[in-house]
């Protein structure tokens, strides 16, 4: 299905860089390893090449480190689209917005991001409120928010149509271990009102790549070995054969089978890219059609397992 935002056709994915950062939410701290820069960049041209041209950062992310690294990357491709985040704290502050797209402009060395995210929907109207207005200066071109239910949705997009603008996005956690029902009336309320559903967290963080069960389970200090220990691993096993089996058929890797899941559940995954050789494979799962019957085995699979993952950031 084709998926369109700012009257422009996007890609099936978008390349999420939550990995790209050191530091604090860094990609040590969150996934136990240490990514070489150099690598990342060459990892982004081969991405565009392929026509993966929007990309998607964060302030918090490794504390703007992943910001900076896109910016040099966006230097070699000026026409690729950027979407960044601000993350609103408990307590409202009038003009933290504001102050935050300032210093990601700044790191991402671009005047105005394409789209701009309420990243968590703390003291969600006001903020809003202070998008709204950015949106009508023209410093952000489009307003999306993410971790938000089905009610703070409705609410906001009744809140920007009296503003005469409209809610763009909306980015929450979607996988075959996450979201359910509840994700699932998201998705079909978005599409209803022609709001784009990015899905994050698909492969939730490596454990549905298959490279891991519970005999070999992720290794170092990390959020997601925290996440999913080897109990929780051995638990999947049965859905991940399953992907393996329907990687094999569509040939192509076993991470990819919970892409084309997810693209056809009519979201666009964001998905994490860190070497230049996980590539090739992703632009092969955005081709592949799931049939109606393997995506209800894998859901049914997901659901036997008894795993459910939900973010303590999440509603």
């Amino acid at each position: 299905m084709e998926q369109r935002l700012l009257d422009r056709q996007i890609p099936p994915c978008m390349i999420g860089t939550w990995a790209w950062g050191s530091g604090i939410n860094g990609s040590k701290m969150i996934f136990g390893n240490r990514y070489d820069e150099q690598e990342l960049i060459e990892t982004f041209r081969q991405a565009c090449d392929a026509g993966f041209t929007m990309w998607d950062t964060a302030e918090v992310y490794g504390k703007g480190n992943s910001e900076r690294i896109l910016a040099k990357c966006k230097q070699e491709r000026p026409d690729i689209l950027i979407s960044t985040k601000h993350f609103p704290g408990k307590r409202f502050r009038e003009g933290a917005m504001e102050k935050s797209l300032e210093g990601s402009c700044k790191r991402l060395e671009t005047e105005i991001p394409d789209l701009y995210w309420i990243h968590v929907p703390n003291q969600l109207s006001k903020n809003v409120q202070e998008g709204i207005k950015l949106l009508k200066q023209g410093r952000i071109k489009a307003l999306g928010i993410s971790n938000a239910n089905l009610e703070q949705i409705q609410q906001t997009c009744r809140q920007m149509q009296s503003e005469g603008v409209r809610l763009a996005a909306v980015q929450n956690h979607f996988s075959l271990l996450s979201g359910g029902r509840q994700q699932e009336e998201i998705i079909a309320y978005c599409r209803e009102q022609g709001i784009v559903y990015f899905s994050y967290m698909v492969l939730e963080q490596g454990a549905l790549s298959g490279r891991y069960d519970g005999k070999h389970g992720f290794s170092g200090i990390s959020l997601r070995r925290l996440t999913f220990t080897k109990r929780k691993l051995s638990k999947i096993e049965p859905l991940l054969a399953y992907q393996k089996e329907l990687a094999e058929q569509y040939q192509v890797g076993t991470a990819q089978i919970p892409v084309a899941w997810a693209i056809a559940k009519g979201t666009v995954p964001i998905i994490g890219l860190t070497r230049p050789k996980y590539v090739a494979d992703l632009a092969k799962a955005v081709t592949i059609s799931l049939q109606e019957s393997e995506i209800q085995k894998l859901e049914s699979l997901a659901q036997e397992s008894g795993v459910y993952i939900k973010g303590v950031w999440e509603p």
